[in-house]
């Protein structure tokens, strides 16, 4: 059907409401004592997580398993399967959740489907060791509103994702979808659009933090016959997949927000620059597309106005490069994904020489719900120059790795420990790298820093796209920097002298100091050379490149100096500089590090203290780690 009209679009939200009545409902209460069909219920939801991580791990089987058992115990009439975006837990999935008893079920596989139908679904009885127990109080949670990981987030560039299904247009429309837009086209002017946009204090959420309001209207005012919207979607960290979970949980959102992107600055035509290894995500934007063309939200006459517009989608092909604004321009023109020299900003002079504006996904998903709910809404959340809130990909050595968002001003300390679970194993933290390649290293005396554009920055890091990855005491801080700057030394368009030439000799001085090879010297080098790179490279790559250097020196000065004057790595991860040798006290002979060296650098008799050869070991720690006796020394 084309929608002409608001109401059109609330005829449809109230046919759709019924079939979320049952998520909002069970969103507001904790979970039930019974469960399943015996509470009485004529209707049941079973949703199962289908983001990539998920899927990954068989959640689109468990989802098929699912409609066959119902179709087997004859309940396909009372229960239904859903297939929705990233929960953000992702530690814990593959995730089913039932509706409306609440109960969160995690790390489920085909094999146990068979007992949520029996046990859960029909008798009412949960399954026991499928739920989450908090690893604080050991006990079991069988609701995702008492679990940490949950408590302080404040979902909104993620607010329907794992609520809805991404390929129904009909449930975005019930969530208040294209309301903004036909809002937009039909009582408001442009301009009136982009005032909300800044006086929300929308900022970019690519890396740069520019108020998206200014990027519009300075757009807006262009005069030229032809102009894009472009989205951004080539996310490339290390790490990060905030971007994607979004396209793959909530793509209308993205749909609509170009649409009024276009319509506020004068464009007919959006472009999406997506890399080709997300292929769920180009998938489910596909199917979006497709619906709103349908239903009349997309094409010729939107709403039944004068405006047009359409969107396509463009590959990329996996060039970190590329999601600096105008290199992604140039890969979309068929050239050469290199950055220039701005001005002239994509605004004034983008894609094909037009008038382009460019934001990235998590932007966008944020621009309905602000002119749904109001700039000063989205304003009274976050920090005075920091608005709303940011969806972080939460990684590295943490007890619950997954997807988050939070206000702007929440500090480290509550993200890690509160909200992250703290620490993997009980080891002791030792830092945070924030903003991925481009980022920085910040230690324990800033976890009471509040999380906003311009804290990190001032501690030495950024806020970036959102990667946020946690090292601990066994991380060593020099091969960090050293793995960041092999990533962006490939990444490097080649370019600028500073860029190709700079890193190159930067990631030479990290070798030679992991090897046990280098010099005070180096370190006077290493940072010379990573100011100079930052002062004159051409793109955001280059001048941020060197900030992992940078801050791992002025927070960790203490472990180049240990590789570097007495030769040993502290944290024993730099295979040139730690050694294994077997205490003689605790060897009992018992053969399994002498059966698993897979170079035979290990001798000895069974029962009797082994010995390593040290001109044959190759460091590779097998060893240590299948030793029962902790008898294997790293020094």
């Amino acid at each position: 059907m084309k929608i002409l009209s608001t109401h059109d679009l609330q005829a449809i939200m109230q046919r759709a409401e019924n079939a979320l009545r049952l998520r909002e409902q069970s969103n507001k209460k904790i979970a039930e004592k019974s469960c399943g069909l015996t509470i009485g219920t004529d209707h049941l939801q079973i949703l199962v997580c289908g983001g990539t991580g998920c899927t990954a791990s068989s959640g689109h089987l468990i989802a098929e398993h699912l409609q066959k058992a119902l179709e087997q115990y004859n309940i396909v009439h009372q229960v239904e399967v859903i297939t929705t975006g990233c929960f953000g837990f992702c530690e814990k999935g593959p995730i089913v959740k039932i509706i409306p008893d609440n109960t969160f079920y995690i790390r489920v596989t085909p094999e146990d489907v068979d007992e949520i139908i029996t046990k859960h679904i029909i008798n009412g009885h949960r399954v026991e060791r499928l739920l989450y127990i908090d690893p604080k109080t050991e006990r079991v949670v069988s609701d995702s509103k008492h679990m940490d990981f949950y408590r302080k987030q404040q979902r909104i560039a993620l607010r329907n994702c794992g609520f809805i299904n991404p390929e129904n247009i009909e449930e975005y429309i019930a969530r208040h979808g294209y309301l903004a837009l036909a809002d937009s086209l039909l009582h408001k002017q442009p301009i009136d659009v982009i005032g909300v946009i800044k006086r929300s204090g929308l900022r970019g959420r690519g890396g740069g933090g520019f108020p998206t309001g200014l990027k519009w209207e300075s757009a807006h005012k262009q005069a030229a016959d032809t102009k894009y919207v472009v989205c951004n979607a080539d996310e490339g960290d290390p790490g990060a997949f905030m971007d994607r979970s979004i396209m793959e949980g909530d793509p209308h959102s993205i749909v609509e927000a170009m649409t009024i992107c276009g319509y506020a600055i004068g464009s007919r035509q959006g472009l999406v620059y997506i890399r080709a290894e997300y292929p769920l995500a180009i998938q489910r934007l596909k199917t979006a597309i497709a619906q709103a063309r349908e239903y009349g939200l997309l094409g010729e006459r939107i709403l039944g106005t004068d405006f047009c517009f359409d969107i396509e989608i463009r590959y990329g092909a996996g060039a970190f490069v590329c999601g600096e604004e105008t290199a992604l321009i140039h890969s979309m023109e068929g050239n050469r994904g290199e950055p220039t020299l701005k001005p002239p900003f994509p605004a004034e002079a983008g894609y094909l020489g037009k008038p382009t504006n460019v934001n990235n996904v998590e932007t966008l998903a944020n621009i309905p719900i602000i002119l749904t709910k109001g700039a000063e809404w989205f304003s009274s959340i976050g920090t005075e120059r920091s608005k709303g809130t940011k969806v972080f990909a939460l990684a590295g050595k943490i007890n619950n790795v997954g997807l988050i968002e939070v206000p702007m001003g929440t500090t480290l300390r509550e993200v890690i420990y509160d909200i992250g679970g703290g620490i993997k194993g009980g080891k002791k933290f030792k830092a945070v790298q924030t903003g991925g390649p481009s980022g920085g290293c910040l230690t324990e005396k800033h976890l009471d820093t509040p999380i906003d554009f311009d804290n990190l920055l001032a501690a030495g890091s950024m806020m970036g796209s959102g990667g946020m990855i946690v090292l601990d005491e066994d991380d060593c801080m020099v091969s960090i920097a050293k793995f960041y700057l092999t990533f962006t030394l490939e990444e490097s368009c080649g370019k600028c002298a500073p860029c190709r030439i700079g890193n190159k000799r930067l990631h030479e001085i990290l070798d030679r100091i992991t090897q046990g090879l280098g010099t005070e010297e180096d370190l006077i080098r290493l940072k010379s050379l990573s100011n100079v790179i930052k002062d004159t490279s051409l793109c955001g790559l280059g001048q941020t490149s060197p900030n992992p250097i940078l801050s791992t020196m002025a927070n960790f000065y203490s472990e180049y100096e240990a590789h570097v004057k007495q030769k040993k790595c502290p944290s024993k991860q730099c295979k040139d500089l730690i050694s294994f040798s077997i205490l003689t006290d605790n060897c009992t002979g018992c053969t399994l590090c002498f059966r698993n060296c897979p170079v035979e650098a290990i001798s000895g008799e069974k029962g009797k203290v082994h010995n390593i050869d040290q001109d044959k070991c190759i460091k590779c720690g097998i060893c240590f780690s299948k030793c029962k006796y902790e008898a294997i020394l790293v020094e």
